[in-house]
């Protein structure tokens, strides 16, 4: 298993173009409510600011939501992400599961927003990856970098498993996981033990929060 990346250039450059990059792929994980349509003029905008390599990747999840209706839109959004305990977008889950430990992991998702600034969002866990996306593009592009360096093993497995089943949304990951540093031997080792045994699991609840994912939206299913 080969998880993707590149050697981070650290340069304003280089940081301004991953900022487009997270901007982006963070509106285009989001569940395609009401604000929908909306979201998607922002992504237009922000695509004419990219360099062609990004702004291809990301305009084909781009057109794919143009081009579809929101109600089958969403029906998509919750089979790819809801239903799929290996495609969820919640970080903490690939590596606590629902262990005692997760609290304490979407905790340090929390800290780490308030000591910049923000308030965690009210209507979703911190560790959202377009929660923590928007978090490194709006308020703090370096403890938002840590954050997904952090994570580097579950982005990629996420990548990876959307690729497989040739998801739009795979397209995202492609940007996003460009925009991190080269994994590491230990990263490639993490990613196949966890590809391999899934999200641990402990019969016990949270300490902290009670979110149980992936979550089931209403009217889903």
């Amino acid at each position: 298993m080969k998880l993707l990346g590149r050697q981070h250039d650290r340069r304003r450059g280089g940081r301004v173009r991953d900022r487009l990059v997270w901007q982006a792929s963070s509106l285009l994980l989001a569940y395609p409510d009401d604000g929908h349509t909306r979201r998607l003029d922002t992504v237009e905008q922000l695509l004419a600011l990219m360099a062609s390599g990004a702004r291809d990747t990301l305009d084909a999840t781009y057109r794919f939501l143009r081009d579809t209706d929101p109600h089958t839109a969403a029906e998509v959004y919750v089979d790819t992400f809801d239903l799929r305990r290996r495609t969820t977008l919640y970080l903490t889950y690939w590596t606590s599961g629902d262990t005692r430990n997760r609290g304490n992991d979407i905790l340090r998702f929390a800290h780490t927003y308030r000591s910049a600034g923000v308030q965690p969002p009210g209507d979703e866990s911190p560790d959202h990856l377009a929660v923590l996306l928007e978090f490194a593009a709006t308020v703090d592009p370096a403890a938002g970098m840590e954050l997904m360096r952090l994570h580097r093993v579950p982005i990629g497995l996420l990548h990876e498993a959307l690729t497989a089943a040739r998801s739009p949304y795979g397209h995202v990951l492609d940007a996003v996981c460009d925009t991190l540093p080269m994994p590491t031997g230990h990263d490639e080792k993490r990613a196949r033990d966890l590809a391999l045994a899934g999200p641990p699991v402990e019969a016990v609840g949270l300490q902290t929060f009670t979110l149980t994912v992936p979550p089931r939206r209403e009217g889903a299913g």
